[in-house]
């Protein structure tokens, strides 16, 4: 892991691993989803503003969910703000990415389903970049295991610290113990539901399908990695809370599925090509 990949001390300039990568899943994202949309008849131009309501909406939302989840852990008011140092959380960020979105719709209408379709792969994108700024960062952590490719962090590192606090290493211990890397299992979960929706792409029948395909999906790999990590607490009959939103987000992918399924078959770019 490196958390700062680039110091400068004469510059007083510090490039953090999560935030290069953040920002990488952001750029990476928003491309995709405008040259998505183009083939799909949709504004792409419009991709790059509705980008700036769902990023910043995003941010909002995945920092103030793990704020509300973790408030016991900051010591002061200034700390809420040092997301460069990691600390948001996916879902959050999926929901206030959501309400950005449907704020921006009011302004600027567009198709809605057909948008949805096309960002839904580049949110699958955005995540596996994500993830791989959390391996950098050292959060969201698997459990201990003996696996070839399990992996250790460096002192001072949420991991280290999780296992000086159980007793299972001494301070001077210069690593954690060997974990998970489930930062990496899910940044490969991204690139695996990226390629099951691009495949899926021009099979649908219904605008809306690729969305609820990923709705559905993601929750059911997100459930099961949470079961290899060791950053999250109970919430609710032994579940996180992730893996609590996961069961939801699950049933509400399959009531759109089966909402989807009262339409009448059509697409938006079949439609725009007729025209």
């Amino acid at each position: 892991m490196h958390q700062i990949l680039i110091d400068i001390p004469s510059l007083g300039v510090k490039i953090y691993g999560f935030g290069l990568m953040l920002t990488l899943a952001m750029l990476a994202a928003m491309n995709l989803a405008a040259w998505r949309a183009r083939k799909e008849k949709l504004n792409g131009d419009q991709v790059f503003d509705l980008a700036i309501w769902v990023l910043i909406g995003g941010l909002f939302g995945a920092r103030l969910f793990f704020v509300i989840e973790y408030w016991k852990s900051f010591e002061s008011v200034y700390d809420i703000f040092k997301i460069w140092n990691g600390g948001i959380v996916l879902y959050g960020s999926i929901i206030g990415g959501m309400i950005g979105l449907l704020l921006y719709r009011t302004l600027r209408p567009f198709p809605l389903r057909p948008m949805l379709d096309a960002i839904s792969p580049a949110v699958a994108l955005g995540i596996a970049f994500g993830r791989i700024g959390c391996f950098l960062n050292g959060c969201c952590y698997g459990d201990i295991c003996n696996l070839p490719w399990a992996v250790t962090f460096p002192a001072k590192t949420s991991p280290w610290i999780n296992h000086l606090d159980h007793n299972l290493i001494l301070a001077t211990a210069a690593r954690s113990l060997p974990v998970h890397p489930t930062q990496i299992y899910s940044a490969i979960d991204g690139i695996l539901i990226l390629i099951l929706l691009t495949a899926y792409y021009p099979l649908r029948k219904r605008d809306g399908e690729v969305t609820a395909i990923f709705i559905m999906a993601y929750p059911i790999t997100r459930f099961l990695i949470e079961q290899l990590r060791n950053d999250e607490v109970g919430f609710v009959g032994g579940l996180t809370i992730s893996q609590a939103i996961s069961v939801g987000f699950f049933l509400f992918g399959l009531g759109y599925w089966a909402y989807l399924r009262t339409l009448p078959r059509g697409r938006f770019a079949d439609q725009a090509v007729a025209a």
